[in-house]
């Protein structure tokens, strides 16, 4: 469905689409809630997001994309409430639970040379390794800073663009690709551990 069909569903007041919508994009705005206020506001800006876009919905010019638009609703909503907070955006690297891997094993564009070993297995054992590794990795996920953790849910799981990223968060593209590329590390290195060990 396009976004043309969406917002025409929208627009006639189609409970539906309103459902589409949210399941669709909560959680990439959710992302770039998390990277500016915290985890502590983010929920709150997202609600406060979702009024504004229903109180713009006819307004919507069709100019950007309705994902980019949703985003930049989000970006603005979250950057009022920072400022109204007086907060910082914590720059912070915090080390993951296991040590770095090497550089060589990213290429130029920050994919995996080699990625790691998949389980595609039925059996019960099987089933469990991948629950196990689910928790894993949701460990390494909440140990990352926020805006590592945005950065890479932006880019791994809404597939953003770097510059789209860039422009929601107002960072560098440069601290984009490093905050990227140390989120990508961290989540590999906990990956090979549990892949060597079969522990977090």
């Amino acid at each position: 469905m396009t976004d043309g069909d969406l917002l025409e569903r929208l627009l006639a007041g189609e409970q539906q689409a309103y459902r589409e919508l949210v399941a669709t994009y909560q959680g990439a705005m959710r992302a770039v809630a998390y990277a500016i206020v915290g985890s502590r506001h983010a929920d709150e800006v997202v609600q406060d997001a979702w009024l504004a876009v229903v109180r713009s919905l006819e307004g919507f010019q069709g100019r950007a994309s309705l994902k980019t638009w949703l985003l930049t609703i989000t970006a603005n909503t979250a950057k009022t409430r920072l400022k109204h907070n007086r907060r910082e955006v914590l720059l912070d690297d915090l080390p993951g639970p296991h040590g770095s891997v090497g550089e060589e094993r990213f290429s130029d564009d920050g994919h995996w040379l080699l990625a790691p070993h998949a389980w595609h297995q039925d059996s019960p054992e099987a089933l469990l390794t991948e629950r196990e590794l689910r928790e894993c990795l949701d460990k390494t996920l909440a140990s990352l800073s926020e805006l590592q953790a945005s950065v890479l849910v932006l880019r791994e799981r809404q597939g953003l663009e770097l510059e789209a990223i860039c422009n929601l968060l107002d960072i560098s593209l440069s601290n984009v690709r490093v905050l990227l590329h140390r989120a990508r590390l961290k989540v590999f290195a906990t990956l090979e551990h549990f892949e060597e060990t079969g522990q977090c």
